[in-house]
């Protein structure tokens, strides 16, 4: 079975073939304009503590960090929404690793600010058995330094792909997070941190599980 990676790479050459020449580009600069103004760099660090938070999960339940860790680590996986096939790899992958998150002594959540509804659906596409959060608003990818509103070069490409933002997001705006992943100690200090603000870059779960 392909990891992580090597499943991106697969996907990478698949886009790069059926997307429009103008919108790959449109993509790789708004990547770029990101980058330029270190969106995500200066989010919470290794050593700070997590901000605590209450949020619906598929079935309307409050889950809030505070309880989560009185029973161990937590891993906090942010992703922009089920429209996007990098984060869709992502949350497979994560739950192939989740007997080993377990063994380690943690839970795993997944945030996104898409509605409840769509956290159901890919749940359930997926067969995901770890909770997805509606993070509404942002809200608390915003105090964690995340947050970002996508650009309006990019929104018609998004559109024309059949994504608009605006039906996934209860606001109806166009903010996302970045697809970042901390691992939570039980007292709340952040003992690992990835974030990228190129949505193609993600995490490598090995290097997470030998973090816990």
């Amino acid at each position: 079975m392909k990891n992580l990676a090597q499943e991106i790479e697969v996907l990478n050459k698949t886009l790069a073939d059926q997307l429009p020449t103008e919108t790959i580009e449109a993509f790789g600069r708004a990547i770029e304009d990101l980058k330029s103004r270190d969106v995500g760099v200066q989010s919470l660090q290794i050593g700070e503590r997590f901000p605590d938070f209450s949020l619906p999960n598929t079935v309307g339940e409050q889950i809030c960090l505070s309880d989560l860790l009185k029973k161990g680590k937590v891993i906090v996986a942010f992703f922009r929404g089920s429209w996007c096939p990098y984060c869709n790899l992502q949350l497979r992958a994560l739950q192939r690793e989740l007997k080993e998150i377990v063994r380690k002594e943690a839970s795993l959540i997944a945030v996104s600010p898409q509605m409840t509804t769509f956290n159901t659906d890919i749940k359930t596409s997926e067969q995901l058995t770890f909770d997805l959060l509606t993070d509404k608003g942002n809200t608390l990818a915003s105090k964690l330094g995340i947050n970002f509103e996508l650009q309006q070069e990019v929104i018609p490409h998004y559109n024309s792909l059949g994504i608009d933002l605006t039906q996934y997001h209860e606001e109806g705006d166009a903010k996302l997070p970045v697809p970042a992943v901390f691992a939570v100690g039980t007292d709340g200090i952040i003992t690992y941190k990835f974030a990228d603000s190129n949505y193609m870059n993600r995490v490598d779960i090995r290097d997470l599980l030998n973090q816990l």
